[in-house]
């Protein structure tokens, strides 16, 4: 209730990207003085996940795209993130597309981003995880590593561009994440058809130092594409399917629609996905049957809603756009609760 107020008051005036580095430089600054040790979450056993070879605390993890950079993670995993996906990171460093590109859609609890994959870069955020692998950190969530393709690279040229990015930085990662579903990279979403994907996929596979890849889909393939991409994970023995990224649909919002047209192109995210993100979830639960992990993000906001992925396949589940409504606690408490919706 406080932080409501608070995001009322302070951040809702501000605009949305600097709001949104206000709160980074905040969680660093909390995690630097052992500030966000105090929310630390006791272990249940009963929350606990065992997938892709890896122990997780609890099913609830951060999608990429809050922590781009990998500057955060330790203090992200004290406020009840079992795992961070860090990124999109790209194989050369990119500021991303013009400013205004981050927008609240707070009538429906969703974001409309164009951020574009702005980061440091592969190497650089190679350089940062091997530091914070180095300072024997204890503690850490499990580290995703979502990556992406270069705006100046063609699509032609995708594959080395994502196998670069895959051989610096998989030393340093608990798992890849192959992102293929950005709207805002002009050409990326073609790469989501299994002829553009294999090959991608193959080449990340071969540099990912026996860690485990997912690829990353989009809200907006047609059903049958979505089995492809299923069927294809299976073939080539990904670890798993991370569904879904940020949807183009503007469809059933209620924020007026002439604020909407005004902010234009983007990846909406948020309440608005939950239906077409269990539904993607249910399709791949179906063709999956359990032999490989599935990863379900989009609209989930409570521990209920969180289990209930569970509950029609998922592995793990990620948050984001909850993270911004609901403030620094929102994860600690679906960790701490989902245990009880599970039973």
């Amino acid at each position: 209730m406080l932080y409501r107020l608070f995001f009322k008051l302070f951040f809702t005036p501000l605009d949305a990207e600097f709001a949104h580095h206000i709160g980074m430089t905040g969680i660093r600054l909390a995690g630097a003085l052992g500030i966000t040790k105090l929310a630390r979450l006791r272990k249940n056993p009963r929350a606990a996940v065992q997938a892709m070879g890896l122990h997780f605390d609890s099913p609830f993890g951060l999608a990429a795209g809050f922590d781009k950079n990998a500057k955060a993670v330790k203090a992200l995993g004290d406020l009840g993130f079992s795992h961070v996906e860090i990124g999109t990171v790209t194989a050369h460093a990119q500021p991303g597309n013009d400013k205004p590109r981050l927008f609240r859609l707070i009538a429906d609890r969703a974001l409309i981003n164009r951020m574009g994959f702005n980061n440091d870069g592969a190497e650089v955020v190679a350089q940062r995880l091997a530091k914070l692998r180095a300072s024997k950190t204890t503690n850490l969530p499990v580290i995703g590593v979502n990556i992406g393709k270069s705006r100046i690279v063609e699509v032609e040229d995708a594959v080395e561009d994502y196998r670069t990015s895959a051989r610096l930085l998989s030393p340093y990662a608990d798992y890849m994440a192959v992102n293929v579903s950005s709207p805002n990279t002009p050409g990326l979403r073609s790469l989501q058809s299994v002829e553009a994907l294999r090959p991608i996929l193959e080449a990340v596979l071969a540099e990912s130092a026996g860690k485990p890849v997912l690829v990353k889909i989009a809200p907006d393939l047609a059903d049958e594409d979505v089995l492809a991409v299923a069927d294809l994970a299976l073939e080539l023995g990904l670890a798993g399917v991370i569904a879904t990224n940020t949807t183009i649909s503007r469809a059933g919002l209620r924020t007026p629609a002439v604020k909407v047209e005004a902010i234009g192109a983007g990846g909406l995210s948020g309440a608005p996905l939950k239906a077409r993100s269990l539904a993607v979830l249910e399709l791949l639960a179906k063709r999956i049957e359990g032999r490989i992990a599935i990863v379900s993000v989009g609209g989930i906001e409570t521990a209920a809603e969180a289990a209930e992925r569970i509950a029609h396949g998922a592995t793990l589940v990620q948050g984001y756009s909850g993270f911004i409504y609901f403030g620094p606690l929102w994860a600690r408490s679906i960790s701490r609760d989902i245990a009880k919706h599970l039973a």
